[in-house]
């Protein structure tokens, strides 16, 4: 899976028009730059979307990747995220194998990493979980050994982490009487 050597994450702020990702996606397309993961959906404000794209630094320097995206016209603005410093989310959605006899060891497990059952047949359960790419990792890893049929992920998003100003905190004195 991604390790932070190979991979950066990418905010990028773009117009919302149409075609904009296209534009995108071929100028990845042309260079030969690999994505490794790509979510994209409108901001807060409706003239905006954000892309949150992981790109793999082995097929091009980031600050490259970083240039050839600021060509583009609908680009706005750039942010590499840290990953100690953002919050990273993926949903992964995966149908597992699962006959009446294994049926509790899949509950067992979702419930243990705060998936959730999102339907059940005879042979099979959905199961979705949402949380950081490593424990979405961690619980596919976990349901491969019970045989994955069908699997979905979103790819990453992320945001920066909120900065906690302590200079902003007021104390609060205890009145006495």
């Amino acid at each position: 899976m991604a390790t932070d050597i190979e991979h950066h994450t990418l905010s990028v702020l773009v117009e919302n028009k149409a075609g904009v990702l296209a534009r995108i996606v071929n100028l990845f397309s042309r260079r030969a730059y690999n994505i490794y993961s790509l979510a994209v959906a409108p901001t807060e404000d409706e003239r905006f979307s954000r892309l949150t794209v992981v790109v793999d630094v082995d097929s091009a320097p980031l600050e490259q990747i970083v240039k050839q995206l600021h060509k583009l016209i609908n680009v706005v603005k750039i942010v590499e995220l840290d990953p100690s410093h953002s919050v990273e989310r993926e949903l992964m959605i995966a149908t597992v194998r699962c006959p009446g006899e294994q049926r509790h060891q899949v509950t067992e497990l979702a419930r243990i990493f705060e998936g959730k059952i999102l339907a059940v047949n005879q042979n099979a359960l959905t199961v979705s979980l949402e949380g950081h790419p490593s424990k979405v990792d961690d619980f596919e890893d976990m349901l491969r050994t019970f045989g994955i049929s069908d699997i979905q992920r979103t790819g990453r998003i992320a945001l920066p982490k909120l900065d906690r100003d302590a200079g902003k905190l007021r104390a609060v004195k205890n009145r006495t009487a």
